[in-house]
């Protein structure tokens, strides 16, 4: 006996490099079903901008979308395949895929040093070339899991220089989709605050710190002011650039939101469940799962957070309840080395105790 059937809507960020938003939203699926089978599940994978950007669009799209395969210089140079997603005369690319982190692992690297001054955006450059040629309207940037610190320098010179660049998306609408509002230099740019991620120590940061000011000023030499924009330090300072270009920020999150149709979804439904690899207090911050409970809050509908961890005292307003992969494994590292299965099986618990607070 699994009481009334409940409609749930299921929508998860990717968790950390983990999982993808897409398998954690089917281990999410799975595990509940065990203890619910008869409840309606909505699968509605998100994104922030983020790795993963292209392809939850791509499965919200359909066969409306096609998918390009680009060959491009990955952030060290060696080359890899990225993606652009046209869709009704918009293009969408992904940082992540051009010059992400993962790819100097993928090239047997460790980030150190040496990685965080030479990873370049020239592959981001690739891709903005083939989706202006295109032939679109707008063209969509997802920003984030950069490896990069280069201020968006290496895509310009892959498009033959700034002036170039300018002409090639000249009457295209540009969007920097991103989930930070950093900007691109001082005690919160994209040096100082992303950079130790990327391999940089303290006098690497100070040198990337004014590589990035040299650059800014490349950048507003004939146009705006940019550095102090709020994402302009997104994706190594990826966001000065596209601002310069004649672009604009929006959150990340909310772009995938109204792709997908989110807010109407879950006004429809009785329960939504996200998740992240980390609930805490930067969740609030445009993230997805702060995203989607905004969403939800405006229509009266719960929200359960399932995360890989959860912070002691982090608060998101709307969310009713927050599980922990870490603590349901019994440890970091068995969440992480098993994460599928303890996700699907955490997910499983929550749908019990759920159904034992509603009926």
């Amino acid at each position: 006996m699994t009481g009334h059937v409940r409609r749930i809507v299921i929508a998860p960020d990717e968790f950390g490099g983990t999982l993808s938003a897409a398998i954690a939203a089917r281990a999410i699926a799975s595990g509940w079903h065990r203890a619910r089978p008869d409840d309606v599940l909505t699968l509605l994978p998100q994104s922030d901008g983020g790795p993963g950007f292209v392809d939850v669009l791509s499965a919200a799209m359909g066969e409306r979308g096609r998918r390009e395969q680009v060959s491009v210089p990955g952030p060290l140079g060696t080359a890899t395949t990225a993606e652009v997603l046209v869709v009704d005369g918009t293009a969408y690319l992904e940082t992540a895929q051009a010059c992400g982190l993962h790819l100097v692992r993928a090239d047997g690297r460790q980030a150190d040093t040496d990685t965080a001054r030479r990873a370049s955006t020239a592959g981001v450059g690739s891709l903005l070339r083939v989706a202006a040629e295109s032939g679109v309207s707008r063209i969509v940037v997802g920003l984030g899991g950069s490896a990069t610190t280069d201020g968006g320098r290496g895509a310009v010179e892959a498009i033959g220089g700034l002036a170039r660049a300018k002409t090639l998306l000249r009457g295209i609408e540009l969007i920097a989709a991103t989930d930070v509002t950093n900007p691109l230099l001082g005690d919160a740019g994209a040096a100082a605050v992303f950079g130790p991620q990327k391999g940089a120590d303290a006098a690497t940061i100070v040198e990337l710190e004014a590589r990035l000011a040299a650059w800014a000023d490349e950048l507003e030499a004939d146009g705006p002011s940019v550095r102090e924009l709020p994402g302009a330090g997104a994706a190594g300072g990826l966001g000065a650039l596209l601002f310069a270009l004649g672009g604009r920020r929006e959150a990340g999150a909310d772009v995938v939101g109204n792709a997908t149709d989110r807010a109407r979804r879950i006004a429809a439904a009785d329960l939504v469940i996200t998740g992240e690899g980390r609930f805490d207090q930067q969740t609030a911050f445009g993230k997805v799962v702060a995203s989607v409970t905004s969403d939800a809050h405006s229509a009266d509908v719960p929200v359960v957070v399932i995360a890989g961890q959860v912070s002691p005292g982090t608060h998101v307003a709307g969310v009713r309840a927050a599980y922990s992969m870490s603590d349901a494994a019994g440890s970091v590292q068995r969440s992480m080395d098993e994460p599928e299965k303890v996700l699907t099986e955490l997910a499983t618990q929550v749908a019990k105790l759920e159904g034992q607070m509603r009926e």
